[in-house]
């Protein structure tokens, strides 16, 4: 069993090679192996993948399978890897750009113009997948902004990462809770109603105890939550409770039974039935998955 001091040595802290006069890296390479450990950094990444049909991903506590064209976005400290069990039967080209999360301040960010790459940066947080006609495109881009120098390699950036911002048809990968989106400034009873949640998500949770405690009516925070996240209050908690689960699969000992009524799952099929809707395994599968990769870290 790994428990939580295994899990933060296994997972490789990476130190990029990016120097503080760049304003970003860009790496192409041709692989037989995605061997490369379960890992973080400080830096945003986009990650390419061309021709790598049934590559396993892992982004936070996300696991799945890559098609032939993949394009995917971490944020900071968000663990990340691509995996193959042996050699593929063709080379796959991995095209990687870092760029460092100091490279846009604060108050150059919250400009109007720049509120698309604000939230794109923002929901890197979490990991983003984009479109596989998307990745083709972007391939291209970054083939020309390798060739780019000065000024108008910075200005390329920009316009690639609002390519990427306003590009429709993208998922966010890991669970709120694997890392905690930020929000707006205007969004503190936002960060209240989760803050409520996590600290009772192992209980009866209501809508009405929360929309008493942001003094909101009922129709009032359920249209506010719906607003400012996308997902019903119901389905936010749901997400919410298996990202704790997810966490607890791979750092406690607990049976999946008893994690599963800690987090606030009392019927054991439903919870089953949720977790594999939402994650595409069964959480024994899961933890097999997670665990395997972290544990080749052991030693």
């Amino acid at each position: 069993m790994l428990n939580a001091t295994i899990f933060q040595k296994k997972v490789l802290r990476e130190i990029t090679s990016i120097s503080e006069h760049e304003s970003f890296s860009i790496y192409f390479r041709h692989k037989k192996q995605f061997t490369f450990p379960l890992h973080t950094h400080e830096e945003y990444e986009l990650n390419l993948v061309l021709g790598g049909a049934g590559i396993q991903r892992i982004i936070g506590d996300h696991i799945g399978y890559i098609g032939h064209a993949e394009l995917v976005m971490v944020g900071p400290d968000l663990p990340h890897g691509w995996f193959t069990q042996g050699d593929l039967d063709d080379d796959a080209l991995e095209v990687t750009l870092q760029f460092r999360k100091d490279l846009f301040s604060d108050d150059f960010l919250y400009k109007d113009q720049l509120h698309n790459i604000r939230k794109l940066l923002e929901n890197a947080g979490r990991g983003i997948m984009f479109t596989p006609t998307l990745a083709e495109t972007v391939y291209r881009r970054l083939v020309k902004l390798q060739k780019t120098r000065g000024f108008e390699a910075f200005i390329g950036l920009l316009l690639l990462l609002q390519e990427l911002a306003v590009a429709g048809n993208s998922t966010l990968l890991s669970s709120v809770l694997f890392k905690r989106e930020e929000v707006s400034p205007d969004s503190g009873q936002l960060e209240r109603a989760f803050e409520y949640m996590n600290r009772h998500y192992g209980s009866a949770i209501a809508l009405t105890d929360i929309a008493r405690v942001l003094h909101m009516s009922e129709a009032s925070f359920s249209r506010f939550m719906k607003a400012q996240t996308g997902m019903t209050f119901t389905e936010n908690l749901v997400e919410l409770r298996l990202g704790h689960v997810t966490r607890m699969l791979v750092t406690t000992q607990l049976t999946i039974a008893e994690i599963a009524y800690h987090c606030g799952f009392n019927n054991m099929a439903n919870f089953n039935k949720l977790f594999k809707r939402h994650k595409g395994c069964t959480p024994k599968e899961y933890k097999m998955k997670y665990s395997k990769q972290l544990l080749k870290r052991v030693g």
